[in-house]
């Protein structure tokens, strides 16, 4: 009989060779790269700045938009390795409807050679901002407004001339640890308070408690820390694109009625001015997506930050996080050629349907029956729940997976929780590995089976609309497509 010592020095050494052979694999593969391989690059941005008076939507409350701040962009990067061809678009908005990306996709695989498969569109999340989905995401809805039809439009035209743009170029990556700035909003508080959801039960956690408070014990999950980047340059070495991923919910502190493109959009102008790539032909284009950020916020609970102006925080975060990416790039490892691949996934899920209770309460309030003020915004759950027995009992969501070289992104249509973006990461097969949520539709939250318990606001219906083992589900077949993408 093998002794217990003997196997774990057995097993430890067999998982060290294998790590070898796969590393000297991948570095086989790059090393043998034939002269003739070459990646080429293109990227561009797309306006897709709002008409004054539509809904900001984002909050309780949709008040119109009465001034541009910032304009609002549908950034892309296209890359080929001369077998395969990806683009990547980052699209400042709340949430763009599975409607919105798939028109743009159909549009952009008419007019390049790029497969709708092999196209990933993710909004930003920004809070300030106008809807570009319909009022239902759980029906598909062909009647689309005139500004999702218009961003739409824009995202392909962004992508045709990314892919116009298209040169020889070299391309790198690089990851960093930013804690600083990110902060679980979900708390678990002291006995004794009172957690009551819209539907008249108790929660475990409470979300955004008020900061500062005597009664707050700890957060009810981790943060995800990573701030990766990856950066396309041209053989003379300028400056063609930095795709960065931040688990950051999103900063706010925007001005009263203002349209922004929020953190986001100052990273990307950011970066472009640190690199000294303003006013180049080609444009340069910076782009920040969002990572696993679902219970994330920028709102420091323990010791309550002093007012800030407006658009104050937004450029503290940015700036920050665009002279870490940039002192990064000063020791880069460059690519000339590297693989790239993409799968796509269908993943068919439940949605959540309320039980008789919730329903009989939600006509009521429908129906004239005044909310009770001790269940906070039940009027507008009310409506919430009736969309969700309205919907259909099972969605197909997109999913996606990519390979770049050595890296690996997670393309998920959801608000997803920090403990998914680290787990995906920890049990990749590249590295680095990061995950763009808000990805080619938009579901709602995605809390993990342990936070469905704790409840609080993503957890409640009709902000979580389907099953609540659809993490586990989602986390299984991005890990399984990254599988098929190893070489």
């Amino acid at each position: 009989m093998i002794g217990t010592r003997t196997m774990v020095t057995f097993v430890s050494g067999f998982l060290c060779w294998m790590a070898v052979v796969k590393t000297l694999a991948w570095e086989s593969e790059a090393a043998n790269v034939p002269e003739s391989k070459v990646l080429k690059a293109g990227a561009a941005a797309s306006n897709i700045t709002p008409w004054l008076d539509e809904p900001i939507v984002g909050g309780w409350s949709s008040p119109p938009g009465k001034y541009i701040h910032d304009e609002l962009f549908a950034r892309a990067l296209v890359l080929d390795d001369g077998t395969t061809k990806v683009a990547i678009v980052v699209v400042d908005n709340l949430g763009l409807a599975r409607e919105v990306c798939d028109l743009a996709k159909r549009w952009i695989r008419e007019q390049t050679d790029i497969p709708e498969d092999h196209i990933l569109i993710a909004a930003t999340h920004t809070h300030s901002s106008i809807s570009a989905r319909p009022a239902s995401v759980l029906k598909p809805d062909p009647q689309m407004s005139d500004y999702a039809t218009f961003v739409a439009r824009r995202i392909s035209d962004g992508v045709r001339c990314a892919v116009a743009r298209l040169e020889p170029a070299r391309i790198a990556w690089a990851t960093l640890d930013v804690p600083e700035h990110l902060n679980n909003r979900r708390w678990f508080m002291k006995p004794g308070v009172r957690l009551v959801n819209p539907f008249g039960g108790e929660d475990k956690v409470r979300m955004n408690p008020p900061a500062g408070s005597p009664d707050l014990v700890e957060p009810a999950g981790p943060v995800d820390p990573q701030l990766a980047f990856v950066s396309v340059q041209s053989r003379d070495s300028r400056p063609i694109a930095l795709l960065a991923n931040y688990s950051l919910h999103y900063v706010g502190g925007v001005g009263s009625n203002h349209i922004s493109a929020d953190y986001f959009g100052v990273f990307a102008d950011r970066i472009q001015q640190l690199l000294g790539a303003d006013r180049l032909d080609p444009p340069f284009v910076g782009m920040l997506s969002n990572g696993a950020s679902g219970d994330v916020n920028n709102i420091s609970f323990r010791q309550p930050r002093p007012p800030k102006k407006p658009y104050e925080q937004m450029r503290y975060v940015a700036y920050d996080l665009a002279q870490k990416v940039f002192d990064a790039h000063q020791s880069l490892q460059w690519h000339d050629w590297v693989p790239l691949g993409m799968r796509q996934r269908e993943l068919v899920l439940k949605v959540r349907k309320p039980t008789p209770e919730q329903l009989k309460r939600a006509q009521e309030i429908l129906a004239g029956a005044p909310p009770l003020p001790e269940r906070p915004h039940e009027e507008i759950y009310a409506h919430r729940v009736i969309q969700q027995q309205e919907a259909p009992e099972t969605i197909s969501v997109p999913l996606q997976a990519v390979r770049i070289g050595d890296l690996g992104i997670a393309a998920i249509p959801f608000e997803v929780f920090a403990e998914i973006g680290l787990e995906i990461r920890e049990k990749s097969p590249f590295r680095p590995t990061f995950t763009i949520s808000h990805a080619n539709g938009s579901y709602g939250y995605l809390p993990t089976p342990r936070q469905h318990e704790l409840g609080g606001y993503e957890t409640w219906l009709g902000t979580c609309k389907v099953e609540e083992q659809a993490s586990v589900k989602i986390t299984e077949a991005i890990l399984e497509m990254f599988q098929e993408l190893r070489p």
